[in-house]
């Protein structure tokens, strides 16, 4: 009855701009299934498109912003512009990406010259000199190099090599005897099999190459890092000289690997996973050359793939799309066309977009709402019981630091040395395109850290933490409704974009981040009873996740999601805590039908809305560090006393969570 009479009142009171009281479930009793209740009729009324694995407010968002930055480049793409100017590499670019009768008629023409040379490697001298030469141009076979900080002075980028990536998605579908890898390890092979004869080779050719490709991907596999130990910072970094990798990895001459490349002044680097590199010496050795040219080709048909004729893109679809995550479409060409130029002219395409949909009160708006936030967090540490005033010390000179960029960066990529030719192919502009940002890369290497560098393209829906500078980052693209209301009520403003703010200030001080210091180094400025104590908090959050069965039989992994889940629970509780300071709050006016404290858990519910398939829900559960969206709110507003007190959740609710068995961590 408590809940039937809450309901009605909901529908008596006017609606305010931005609370979509449409969104609600209102069959639902909150005290039941909040997630339900607040974004039930948001899931009826957005069912998943079906080129989508799942569709939530995060989606919808990226769409509608993803139309907007469409009809930009397509209007570039209609105009005259002078040659080398970023709108003629723009405009040109869509357009070559949009020609598919041209990819279609070109075919495999654009990397026969590519697959001659791989055939022509006869050993393992040639297999060695063919990977050097690949990493100048930016394709990384058998391992990765990229730039980054150096844990122990993270104001200086070092060069980090790393196990590469692998072509199901993860080790661990290598490796299992369940039925769904089994099933993927099927679907897999008819992947590689249909790649290798859209290139050219006989049903027999590539299903011999299908199991080389197999076997040495396995073999990698065994000697992967498991995502788990990846997320400590702890396991992936292990510094030491080019003679150290050298005795470690002997088939590769390091030395000159590094000069070939421009890097003479490397001395030292981080190795990310030496078991891996220990086996790379093994692995090259021990497969045929049959073997390392089947697997060399296939990582060239995979990076060429998307930029050749558009069969390749639709073999990918059935493994990457269909098999994987359930999608039953590919999306329309121009989506994919503009996730590309994404890639390879990011920001010259999002000073466009921020020139004509992010005015700068908008900044200013947010730049306040962080301010806020932050002096929320030096709050809450203050008032943590657990903590000794020694780390709490540290923790504040963590947070006095931390840095903000929002919107867009300070200054804007210079795109001038990378040609774009309309004349040549799609997939020759694209390897300039990746020539350039490897080049920019390599430069970064035994360089200074550039701390003003947004890391995302300004029209990113999403927000970052960066451990290596203590930086939090918010692109215009995430500062629109549902998230961010420009002229929204405090309690949406704060539920929504605070919670996302807050959720990233956390992650400086989850189970991870905690382990950097103010300056970003990899530095343990805790007490050992102080660490014993959050760990003992943290935990609660981890058994809390592993026990929510997100499928029949298929439960949470509350280890690979734990910094994301201290994240929630520590956004939440700094961005109510920031509320509180507000007159809205203070005044504690129904609008709507609802308390401010109820609106704040509303807008938080919503920026999660969505819909997933079960293929889906079965992958991110086994490879993803986010909970699944549904348990981001249901698994997460229990534990908030804040929660408890504005819908008055009682013992036996479905929302009900002992106080003792609640996680009180920031």
């Amino acid at each position: 009855m408590a809940c039937l009479a809450f309901l009605v009142s909901c529908e008596t009171r006017p609606t305010m701009q931005g609370l979509d009281l449409s969104n609600l479930d209102k069959s639902i009793c909150p005290t039941h299934d909040f997630y339900q209740f607040a974004t039930g009729g948001w899931q009826a009324a957005n069912p998943i498109p079906d080129d989508l694995a799942r569709f939530g407010t995060f989606d919808k968002l990226r769409r509608e912003t993803q139309i907007i930055v469409k009809d930009i480049i397509e209007t570039l793409s209609q105009q005259r512009h002078p040659q080398g100017s970023n709108a003629q590499k723009i405009g040109d670019l869509f357009t070559l990406g949009m020609d598919t009768a041209r990819l279609n008629r070109e075919g495999i023409t654009p990397i026969l010259d590519d697959l001659a040379t791989i055939q022509a490697l006869s050993t393992l001298d040639d297999v060695v000199r063919y990977i050097k030469s690949q990493h100048q141009q930016g394709f990384m076979p058998f391992f990765g190099l990229f730039a980054a900080a150096d844990l122990d002075n993270s104001r200086m980028n070092i060069a980090h090599i790393s196990q590469p990536g692998l072509g199901m998605g993860d080790r661990d579908l290598y490796l299992q005897d369940d039925e769904r890898s089994i099933r993927l390890r099927e679907a897999y092979r008819t992947f590689l099999t249909t790649t290798f004869e859209l290139a050219g080779f006989t049903n027999q050719q590539a299903l011999q190459m299908t199991e080389d490709v197999m076997h040495i991907e396995t073999a990698i596999a065994r000697v992967t890092m498991p995502r788990i130990e990846l997320r400590d910072p702890r396991n992936t970094f292990n510094k030491m000289t080019v003679g150290d990798l050298q005795r470690m990895a002997p088939v590769i001459n390091w030395r000159e690997y590094f000069d070939m490349l421009g890097l003479t002044c490397v001395e030292e680097l981080n190795v990310r996973n030496p078991i891996f590199f220990r086996n790379l010496t093994n692995i090259l050795r021990t497969n045929s050359m049959g073997q390392l040219r089947s697997y060399l080709t296939f990582n060239l048909l995979r990076s060429a793939g998307p930029f050749l004729s558009t069969n390749f893109g639709e073999a990918s679809f059935e493994y990457f799309g269909r098999a994987l995550s359930g999608t039953e479409a590919q999306e329309e060409r121009w989506k994919t066309v503009v996730s590309t130029l994404d890639g390879v002219l990011g920001e010259a395409v999002g000073k466009k977009y921020v020139a004509e949909h992010f005015p700068p009160i908008a900044r200013q708006r947010m730049e306040e709402l962080v301010q806020n936030l932050l002096l929320a967090m030096a709050d809450r540490i203050d008032g943590l019981e657990w903590m000794s005033d020694e780390t709490k010390e540290q923790a504040h000179l963590k947070l006095s630091t931390m840095r903000v960029l929002i919107g867009y960066p300070k200054e804007w990529m210079d795109y001038s040395e990378f040609v774009v030719n309309a004349a040549d192919s799609y997939l020759a502009n694209m390897r300039r395109g990746r020539r350039f940002h490897h080049n920019r890369m390599l430069a970064d290497i035994n360089s200074p850290v550039d701390l003003d560098r947004l890391l995302m393209n300004p029209h990113t829906v999403n927000a970052y933490y960066m451990a290596t500078t203590n930086t939090i980052g918010f692109p215009a693209g995430i500062l629109q409704p549902p998230f961010f209301f420009m002229h929204g009520d405090d309690a949406l403003n704060y539920g929504a974009i605070g919670m996302v703010i807050g959720h990233e200030i956390t992650h400086g001080f989850d189970d991870q981040g905690r382990r950097y210091d103010k300056l970003g180094n990899l530095t343990d400025w805790w007490t050992a009873e102080d660490e014993r104590r959050f760990s003992e908090r943290t935990q609660i959050l981890v058994d809390h996740f592993n026990a929510i069965e997100v499928a029949p039989g298929v439960f949470a992994n509350g280890v690979l999601t734990l910094g994301e889940n201290i994240s929630d629970n520590g956004g939440l509780a700094i961005a109510y805590s920031a509320f509180q300071r507000t007159e809205q709050y203070r005044l504690g006016q129904e609008l709507q039908g609802f308390t401010p404290s109820q609106r704040f858990f509303i807008a938080y519910a919503t920026v999660w809305a969505g819909n997933i398939r079960e293929r889906e829900i079965l992958r991110q559960t086994q490879t993803g560090v986010h909970s699944l969206p549904r348990w981001r709110v249901n698994g997460a507003v229990p534990h908030s006393d804040a929660f408890v007190n504005a819908f008055n959740v009682q013992p036996g609710d479905g929302m009900w969570l002992a106080p003792e068995n609640r996680a009180r961590i920031w």
